[in-house]
C-alpha cells in the first residue's frame, strides 16, 4: 500500500509504471475526489507534455490527443466533485478529519471562494488543494450547474493547455530539459503552493 501511494505521489513513476490510463485517473482524482488533494497534478501534466515531446513511446499518444484526454479527465473530475458536494451539503463541514480529509482544506477553499467567486474554479486549477475542493464547495453552495460547467471547461482548458503546451515546446526546443525534471517539479510545487499558504495563513489569523 505504501509503495502504491509513493508511486501516486511521484509524477515520473506514474507515467513510467502506469502509463496513460493511470495519468488520466490521477488527474481525475485530484480534481474530483477528496482523497486527491495530495496528488502531483501540475508537475504530472508538465512532465507528460515534456515526455510527449522527448519520449512519445512512453504514453503512446500524440500531443493534441493527450491534451484533449487530460482536459476531459479534469472536466469529469470536477463534475464528480460538484455532484459529491451537492449530495453531501453542509454536512461535509461536520465530517471528522482523517488521513485523506482535512476540514482546514475546505475552509481555505471557502475563503478563496469568498474572495474570488466563481473564478475560483478557473484560478483554483493552478493551485494544489484548492483545485480539489473548489468543485466540491461549488456543489455544497449549489452554484448554477450551467455556470459551473462554463468555469469548469475554461479552467481545464487553461490549466492543461498551458502546462502541457509549455512543457511540450520546451521539450522540442530544449530536449535536455528532461535532465532537470527534479528541479522543475520542486519549483512548480513551491510556486503553486505560495498562494494557498497565504490564504491559509490569512484564514487562520481571522479565526485566531
Amino acid at each position: 500500500m505504501l509503495d502504491f501511494l509513493k508511486t501516486l505521489t511521484d509524477p515520473q513513476s506514474i507515467i513510467h509504471y502506469g502509463g496513460l490510463w493511470l495519468l488520466l485517473f490521477v488527474v481525475f482524482a485530484e480534481t474530483g475526489l477528496l482523497v486527491g488533494f495530495f496528488l502531483p497534478g501540475d508537475s504530472l501534466i508538465f512532465i507528460s507534455g515534456l515526455l510527449c515531446a522527448t519520449k512519445p513511446q512512453l504514453l503512446g499518444v500524440a500531443f493534441v490527443p493527450l491534451l484533449l484526454l487530460l482536459m476531459a479527465a479534469a472536466i469529469l473530475g470536477n463534475m464528480f466533485g460538484y455532484w459529491f458536494g451537492r449530495k453531501a451539503g453542509d454536512a461535509l463541514y461536520k465530517r471528522k478529519d482523517s488521513f485523506f480529509f482535512r476540514r482546514k482544506h475546505l475552509e481555505t477553499t471557502k475563503t478563496f471562494y469568498e474572495k474570488h467567486g466563481g473564478k475560483t474554479l478557473i484560478m483554483g486549477r493552478f493551485l494544489p488543494i484548492i483545485r480539489t475542493f473548489a468543485p466540491v464547495l461549488a456543489g455544497v453552495i449549489k452554484v448554477d450547474f450551467g455556470l459551473f460547467m462554463l468555469y469548469n471547461v475554461l479552467g481545464a482548458v487553461a490549466w492543461i493547455g498551458s502546462f502541457g503546451s509549455i512543457a511540450y515546446f520546451l521539450g522540442k526546443r530544449f530536449p535536455q530539459t528532461e535532465d532537470y525534471l527534479g528541479y522543475i517539479v520542486i519549483g512548480l510545487i513551491v510556486i503553486t503552493a505560495i498562494p494557498v499558504v497565504i490564504t491559509w495563513l490569512k484564514n487562520r489569523k481571522k479565526t485566531a
